[in-house]
């Protein structure tokens, strides 16, 4: 055996396990971190209305990804190895407890020092959300699967009031996650909370003069909104807009739309609108978009959350028949 060439051989085999070790090294101090290659704060959202606050307030600060596809139902979200992975090396999570079951455990096992529930952030209140009925100030009795915290209702970011708190929960997290940058997280907050406070006043003057103020929706996810603008929302079946509205409950509707005036009903765009078409159909109603902004896709009426929530009002304003 020649020894003198095994020598440097090993040497060199040896400078490769070191190096390898090395990048390891850095690579797990990289997300222990929680912060990408080029520095910037890695959050994650678990679905698309946290990744709008995280994306305007965090701008260029922030590399920003999200748990849940465009076009997915975040509902039934079920996690892989690598959005596992992406909640582990996070500098921030930034979720909403009791609308995605999966994620919540997820989170909560998680390695990430920053995790932001904008449940914590606003208030949660109790909506009817099976196939029942929803009034500004009242509370129904209806249980759902996907309900947060004593199955009070998640859809706070339907109320441009509630989600401007959640926006400004949300940057006070970010600046503690990446005081560097603290003053520009403010100042997009601000930004923000000044769009979500106009928004607020568009819809309490678009909807201040309607010829009725009911709506019927496959999706009970508007009890905020019509908590909000003193509205009157009759959903279906619950929250899961795929479900079959039973017979009792389509001729509760029928008496319910003849009696209040209702002209359209409402399904959204990350579902089947096969079910307000049944519903439409038998009531001799019409039927257009109504939607509850879990996710954008290239059928969204509206480029992000302010366009599709301006769709949305227009909508309204028609169906109720704002003057």
């Amino acid at each position: 055996m020649n020894v003198r060439r095994l020598i440097p051989a090993t040497a060199a085999a040896g400078a490769v396990v070191l190096g390898l070790v090395t990048l390891s090294a850095c690579s797990t101090s990289s997300a222990a971190d929680g912060r990408s290659s080029d520095g910037k704060l890695k959050v994650v959202a678990s679905f698309y209305p946290m990744q709008y606050l995280a994306q305007q307030i965090g701008k260029d600060h922030v590399t920003v990804s999200s748990l849940t596809k465009p076009g997915a139902e975040p509902h039934d979200l079920e996690l892989g190895p690598r959005q596992t992975a992406q909640l582990n090396e996070a500098g921030c999570i930034l979720y909403l407890k009791g609308v995605q079951p999966a994620v919540d455990k997820a989170i909560a096992q998680s390695e990430a020092k920053n995790k932001v529930d904008a449940a914590t952030l606003t208030k949660l209140e109790h909506h009817g959300t099976e196939g029942g009925h929803s009034h500004g100030g009242e509370e129904g009795a209806g249980h759902d699967e996907h309900e947060g915290e004593a199955g009070a209702d998640p859809h706070i970011w339907l109320d441009p009031v509630k989600y401007a708190e959640v926006a400004k929960g949300v940057g006070t997290s970010l600046e503690k996650a990446d005081p560097d940058h603290a003053a520009d997280y403010k100042k997009n907050t601000d930004a923000l909370v000044t769009k979500l406070n106009a928004l607020n006043t568009a819809y309490q003057q678009g909807l201040k003069t309607t010829a009725t103020k009911t709506f019927i929706t496959t999706h009970s996810a508007f009890g905020y909104l019509a908590e909000r603008y003193g509205l009157d929302q009759e959903g279906i079946a619950g929250v899961d807009p795929e479900s079959e509205p039973s017979p009792a409950r389509i001729k509760e509707l029928q008496t319910i739309a003849k009696k209040d005036k209702v002209t359209t009903v409402f399904f959204e765009t990350l579902a089947s609108d096969r079910t307000a078409k049944t519903l439409a159909k038998d009531t001799g109603l019409k039927t257009d978009v109504l939607d509850p902004l879990e996710g954008i896709t290239d059928k969204s009426q509206g480029r992000d959350y302010i366009e599709v929530m301006q769709s949305n009002l227009a909508a309204l304003q028609k169906a109720l028949g704002a003057k």
